[in-house]
């Protein structure tokens, strides 16, 4: 492989060094696509806002939402959703105003950060927070560490389910001398069997995260200054259901296959792969190493509050991670014949019945480095609340490849490899047919300033603009990715991109009683590229894409209730997507395709709190939405395509949360109720999956000042049912051939009862 060097900026490099000098005494191809839609703004934080919460450094406390009450998984938040398809990495996650990964591919988020006591505390950002200072769309859950303490501190979690699962959380600080110096030190450990039996391996989800920290606060309330490592290593696998797809977009389970209950997994959990660097062949564990992420992480952040009253705020990170990533993704299912010649691999006896055709992709140990920093001043200066801030984003990645290869299994629990005339003697084909490789550097320097102006008892107005320039350096191949590839003969090009992004925010909220009002917004982000977008063997297309979202609505507050309603107008442009398409006149037939689209979506979300009496609140939430694909076509199979004014895969038109509770002397019972319209499954919008009810419930007792005690139902009405997009099926045009058909997909979890004890000392 030819290496190169890469240079920072010289503006980006001083201020790194500068920095830590001062200090030292955040596609896949062929993956899925988690495309979903609800509220497009955070009208509980606004709600918030408007009744003039704060939080302790300032800024706006968005409630969380329960965007830790994750339907389809036990190891992150779920995607709060805005209308647009979601980030493959899900909700944006930051650590002491940074991201825990600078991209989430080949590390995902939750591969190195959980929630978990070692943090302080944890919220959700707002979109216009996160346009103004990232410069990013979306959501993000934003949490802070635990810092040392003046007195001895010891708090914990433990947590299990009826399935299995046991996690151990606990932190423990206290003061180290009596200068201001004091201690932090955490341990968490996940492991986690799931609701299924993978067969190759006890555990979904295997992490271990460890924590310590320093802390040193300076007298008279100036401020603090910390220091903070983690290790982090995650094992985290994937289950897809196979179910029979219906009328209505009812999926029915079949005979020997239960959703959520079983794998669609090989049962040895071993995929061969042809090794794109070198060329050499080799086995994929699922296992263990092949699909494991290890990273270590330093802090060091704090503030210091200047004889001016400016309060000056620091965070920087090193981060340094190897990140392997081993997937088998659900293709097509067909069925084979005795004179088709299938064997079962590990017996040779002959198979005939339902076979499923598998993607396996392989990334193994890619290495990533990244180095971050965010520096501001805050002030409130008369009615002005001003706030002016540089981020700094260098990341390097070294060779990422992603391996593949096709196979065939199996359509039962727990499948098994099968041998057949288009396969080698180990049962695979279609070695590196669109595999992919980039490496290289990523620079972002950005400056940004906001103001929370007061104008008057009865408006305000928050503003902010976010500038940020973006450097790409570094190789990717236009060679074909035919069967057998390899970068030994491939032609390798260079990539030296610069763009310059502006984002920013504009708010209004204007009393016209001391509890009615109206409210506007206006937020903007723009993107071109990163070094993921180089991936495959084509030059990607970087025009600018702009993301205009305005809004319009009222609100209205009294004691017992909290209502925001508002309609919302949103557009993104040149969207990129990689697909494994199959052939609707052939399912052996299989083609990888890039495209570009757009999307613009419009809608009406009321939002409301009631509490009408003591211990007892209702939150509601109610959602309408229609948002469409725009300039939407490929080529596929001698076919030209055209999906343009399609309704956007995975997101229902219509969606409703409903979370009531009851808090009496030391019990609290609480539920969470989300209902989702029906949402289409493929992007002709020919297969959809019917409505469904995803629900959450528990009971909270305290025990006393130390000891809580937690009881958490998911999904007690035990619904079941597929959800999210059908493998293979992009471009079906008519379902009625598809009834009776098996097909694959993901699903919301089975009924899981979970218990945790919460203790604090």
């Amino acid at each position: 492989m030819k290496h190169y060097i890469n240079n920072l900026t010289k503006t980006g490099i001083s201020l790194i060094f500068a920095c830590l000098s001062l200090f030292s005494s955040q596609s896949i191809f062929a993956q899925e696509e988690k495309e979903a839609g609800l509220s497009v703004q955070d009208s509980i934080a606004l709600q918030q806002e408007l009744k003039g919460d704060k939080q302790s450094d300032g800024k706006k406390n968005g409630s969380d939402r329960n965007v830790m009450l994750n339907a389809s998984s036990n190891s992150g938040p779920r995607d709060v959703n805005i209308g647009l398809p979601g980030n493959v990495g899900g909700i944006t996650i930051l650590e002491n105003d940074l991201p825990v990964v600078y991209f989430f591919w080949p590390e995902l988020p939750n591969k190195t950060w959980r929630q978990s006591v070692s943090l302080e505390r944890t919220g959700l950002l707002k979109m216009d927070e996160l346009a103004s200072t990232m410069g990013d769309l979306g959501f993000a859950v934003n949490s802070y560490t635990q810092t040392g303490t003046e007195e001895f501190k010891i708090k914990g979690k433990l947590s299990g389910s009826h399935f299995g699962w046991f996690q151990g959380d606990l932190n423990v600080s206290g003061p180290i001398s009596k200068n201001g110096w004091s201690y932090t030190a955490g341990a968490f450990v996940n492991f986690d069997p799931s609701t299924y039996d993978l067969g190759y391996n006890n555990y979904a989800d295997q992490t271990k995260i460890f924590r310590a920290g320093l802390t040193k606060r300076f007298k008279e309330g100036k401020g603090e200054f910390n220091i903070s490592y983690k290790y982090a290593e995650s094992y985290v696998s994937q289950n897809y259901a196979v179910f029979e797809y219906g009328p209505n977009g009812k999926a029915e389970e079949i005979d020997g296959f239960r959703i959520g209950r079983d794998s669609y997994i090989v049962r040895d959990g071993r995929v061969r792969f042809k090794d794109v660097d070198g060329g050499g062949f080799y086995w994929g564990e699922l296992d263990g190493n092949a699909n494991t992420n290890v990273s270590h992480n330093v802090d060091i952040f704090g503030n210091y509050l200047m004889d001016n009253g400016w309060n000056f705020k620091y965070s920087t990170r090193l981060h340094l991670a190897k990140s392997s990533l081993l997937y088998s993704i659900p293709i097509s299912i067909f069925d084979a014949k005795a004179s088709d010649g299938y064997t079962i691999a590990n017996t040779g006896q002959a198979y005939t019945g339902s076979v499923g055709t598998q993607l396996g992709m392989n990334s193994p140990e890619i290495p990533t480095t990244s180095i971050m920093g965010r520096f501001s001043i805050n002030k409130q200066v008369n009615d002005h609340n001003l706030t002016f801030g540089i981020l700094e984003q260098y990341y390097k990645i070294n060779d990422f490849v992603s391996n593949r290869s096709l196979f065939f299994q199996t359509v039962e629990n727990q499948p098994q490899r099968l041998l057949g005339s288009s396969t080698d003697q180990f049962g695979f084909y279609g070695y590196n047919g669109g595999s992919e490789f980039h490496t290289g550097k990523e620079n972002k320097l950005s400056v940004y300033g906001s103001d929370d102006w007061q104008v008057s008892d009865r408006f305000k107005l928050s503003y902010g603009v976010f500038l940020r320039h973006q450097y790409l350096n570094g190789e990717y191949s236009l060679s074909p990715r035919g069967a057998d590839f390899t970068l030994q003969d491939a032609d390798i090009e260079n990539i030296d991109k610069n763009w310059f992004h502006i984002a920013g925010k504009l708010n209004a909220t204007y009393n016209l009683t001391n509890k009615f009002g109206l409210l506007a917004n206006f937020q903007y982000t723009e993107e071109n590229g990163r070094l993921e977008s180089y991936s495959a063997a084509a030059t990607p297309n970087t025009t600018t894409s702009k993301s205009p979202l305005g809004a319009f609505g009222l609100f209205y507050n009294d004691d017992w209730i909290s209502l925001v309603s508002q309609i919302t107008y949103l557009t993104k442009n040149n969207y990129l997507k990689r697909f494994n398409l199959v052939n609707p006149q052939d399912d052996t037939q299989q083609q990888q395709t890039t495209t570009y689209y757009d999307i613009e979506t419009l809608g009406w979300t009321t939002d409301v709190l009631l509490t009408p009496f003591k211990g007892f609140s209702l939150h509601g939430l109610v959602t309408l939405q229609d948002p469409k694909y725009k300039d939407f076509s490929f080529s596929a199979f001698g076919n030209n395509y055209d999906f343009s004014d399609k309704t956007v895969l995975e997101i229902s038109k219509v969606l409703v949360e409903l979370d009531p509770s009851y808090t009496y002397k030391d019990w609290r019972v609480w539920a969470s109720f989300r209902y989702f319209s029906e949402q289409y499954a493929n992007i002709n919008n020919a297969l959809t999956f019917a409505p469904r009810w995803e629900n959450f419930g528990g009971l909270n007792y305290k025990y006393n000042e130390h000891i809580n005690i937690g009881v958490t139902l998911i999904n007690f009405l035990n619904q079941t049912g597929a959800k999210g997009t059908i493998n293979g099926a992009e471009l079906i045009e008519n379902p009625e051939p598809y009834y009776g058909r098996l097909l694959t997909g993901s699903y919301i979890r089975p009924f899981t009862a979970q218990l945790s004890v919460n203790f604090n000392f």
